[in-house]
């Protein structure tokens, strides 16, 4: 059985950004918090829905970051990091660790691991990477990286789709 439109698509020039920005948002993703250690010592961290599994063997994943981020010099000198899976509950999580403030960890629960890179406390799953390649990729650093260890919860994920927060519906 062959479906037909339900609406009629709008044409859009791929230059009109904001409307490329809208029609990319209708792809939902997962949320998380790519967090690192700088040289000095601070925790890192910013929201990222840009991840993806890229292998499985050896096992890989990837994450972008705008090239205009002030965050941008941490990752590229960090050896290592951790992807942080958002649970559904952590919404204010998500939303602080996409401000532009100097104190992103202060009242939100971390530890560190074993290279002393944060893992929030609650979230989904936790991917602790080492990364193995940076590429610049239009206005954006694409960071390919190792999946060392990781860990899941029972925390249902938290989604985001056309600029807003959703929780995992029931399955289909």
């Amino acid at each position: 059985m062959i479906s037909t439109l339900q609406a009629t698509p709008q044409i859009a020039s791929p230059v009109d950004s904001r409307a490329l920005r809208t029609a990319l948002g209708q792809f939902a993703t997962g949320i998380t918090v790519v967090s690192t250690r700088a040289a000095d010592g601070d925790f890192v961290g910013l929201t990222v829905n840009s991840f993806s599994a890229l292998s499985l063997e050896p096992a890989l994943i990837l994450w972008s970051l705008r090239g205009s981020s002030p965050s941008l010099q941490v990752f590229e000198k960090a050896e290592r990091f951790v992807v942080n899976v958002l649970a559904e509950a952590q919404v204010e999580v998500s939303r602080r660790f996409a401000l532009p403030i100097a104190e992103k960890f202060e009242g939100v629960a971390h530890a560190e691991n074993d290279w002393g890179q944060p893992l929030l406390h609650g979230a989904a799953a936790w991917f602790e990477c080492r990364t193995v390649s940076r590429q610049v990729a239009g206005d954006h650093c694409l960071f390919i990286a190792e999946v060392e260890r990781f860990t899941l919860s029972e925390a249902a994920p938290l989604l985001f789709h056309a600029g807003g927060y959703f929780a995992l519906g029931s399955r289909l």
